[in-house]
This record gives C-alpha cells, structure tokens and sequence, in this order.
C-alpha cells in the first residue's frame, strides 16, 4: 500500500503523491425509524460497475501519483522515505508491506523465469523494513522493463483487487453504502490497509461505528460517512506522511456535501492543492 508524503513531493507534480445526488426516493415498507435517505445503495451503480471503477482509479491516481492516468503507474517505483522501502505500481505495493512480496510472487507463478522473479528472496529478507538490501541497484529499472508485460500489469490489477478493492467494496455493500461510500473505504483501505493497527481500515471504521450507524444497522449513510471520513481523518493525522488530509476534505467532502452519494459525474476536487475534473 502507498503512503505518500507531501513534502517530498512539492516541488515536483512527477514525483509520486504521496476520494452525492442525495436519495429522494422514498422507501415504502422500510422501518419506521430508517430516514427515507437512510441508503443510496439501491440507487447506484456499485464502484465494481466498469465505469465507476475507473473513476476510482482515477481519484486514488490524482491523490498518490498527481494525475488521472492510472495506467501510466504500472511503471513507477521510488522509495517516498516513509519507511516501507521501495513503492510502486498503481497501487503503491510496498516491499516492506508484504504486497510488493505477493504480486511478484503471483507474477512469477503466472511467468517463471521472469525479471523480477530473482528478486524473490530478497523481497522476503527485507519485509517488514525500509532495507533495500538485495534490491539495488537494479531493482527499480527491472520494476519498470516487467511493467511492460501485460502479465506483470494485469498481476498489479488482480492484487489491487484481491488485497484492496474487492475487500472494500464488500463491505461497503454489507453496511448498505452507496458508490460514494464504497469508494470512502477503498481508499482508506489503499492507504493504511487492513491490519489490527489502530490507524487500520477496519480500525478507522469501528471508530465510526462508534458515533454513527451504517445504513445496514438504520441509521443515515450521510451522518455514517462524515463520521467514517472524521476516522480517517484521525487516522491520517497520527502519521507525518499522512498528515495532509486534502483527499478528505477537498475530495470525499466535497462529493459528500454536494449530496454526490452514487459518484456521478462531473466531478471536480482538488487534492494537495491541485485541481482536477472527471466530465
């Protein structure tokens, strides 16, 4: 997972960075005490649906890479200094995550012999630190020759899917959110992944739970998702690298307070000052 910093990556928008129409319909036979706009689920496209997907990408690219070409990322590797070694891809696989380990492990499976497949011991050396150890020099201009495999492409968008997307759109489904809301886990997912750190996704969602219920549990998916993002928000700022929370408050707010529940667009925001559009 990508965990951009925002002063490294001033000076420079090549550098890698380091996402609601409000439902009026009403809801006949729905609990007495659900609010008519308790879910916009019913009524969006899920972020899975092809065309909601590819905005995701195009948020999370213009928060972690400057840009809304995601595919141009598959390329990329540096190492940001936030102590999780080299990331890289369009996700951010970090070698010092245990995704980086995955991925080439998966592409390996998928091709022997390829060239980054040597690097498999060293990868699993150096988990769990911010070492290069075994990866330099070359690793990073072996990184970008497999990015122009389409099987080393489509391993990154299998794992981003497996380790990141699926699970998040999951659960966005099972707590009743709309495409907003699904998109409000994936890239909180992205960012500080799963684990049981108290900065993790499913850590940042049960603070919420704790000031606000889910459109599942009744209550309204507005209230829910500005306590899920006030989580994030917290989350965020208990890490340096993190602690610029414009993908929150210039990017998910936004669409949030403009009533944006299914995503649709067009879509203006800014991230880290920069503006961007999604016609």
């Amino acid at each position: 997972m990508r965990h951009p910093s925002p002063d490294s990556a001033q000076p420079a928008h090549t550098s890698r960075r380091t996402l609601l129409a409000l439902l009026g319909a009403t809801l006949t036979a729905a609990p007495l005490l659900r609010p008519a706009h308790a879910s916009a689920a019913a009524n969006c496209a899920g972020l899975d649906d092809p065309a909601k997907k590819e905005i995701a990408m195009q948020l999370v690219s213009s928060a972690e890479n400057s840009s809304l070409d995601w595919k141009a990322q598959y390329k990329y590797i540096e190492d940001i200094g936030d102590g999780r070694g080299y990331t890289a891809g369009i996700i951010g696989f970090c070698s010092g995550t245990g995704d980086m380990l995955d991925l080439v492990q998966l592409y390996t499976d998928r091709k022997p012999g390829n060239v980054l497949a040597k690097y498999l011991p060293a990868l699993r050396r150096v988990n769990g630190s911010d070492s290069h150890e075994g990866l330099d020099p070359n690793f990073p201009k072996d990184w970008r020759k497999a990015a122009q495999d389409t099987a080393f492409q489509q391993a990154q968008n299998d794992e981003r899917d497996r380790v990141y997307f699926n699970p998040a759109v999951a659960q966005g489904r099972t707590d009743r959110l709309g495409t907003l809301g699904q998109f409000a886990y994936y890239d909180a997912i992205v960012m500080h992944g799963d684990g049981d750190d108290p900065t993790s996704f499913r850590n940042i969602r049960k603070r919420a739970l704790n000031k606000a219920k889910p459109p599942a549990q009744g209550g309204d998916e507005v209230a829910y998702l500005n306590a899920f993002l006030d989580a994030r928000v917290w989350a965020m700022k208990q890490e340096e690298a993190h602690s610029d929370t414009s993908r929150v408050d210039t990017e998910q707010r936004v669409f949030l307070r403009n009533g944006n529940l299914c995503l649709n667009t067009p879509l203006n925001w800014k991230v880290y000052g920069d503006s961007y559009h999604i016609g």
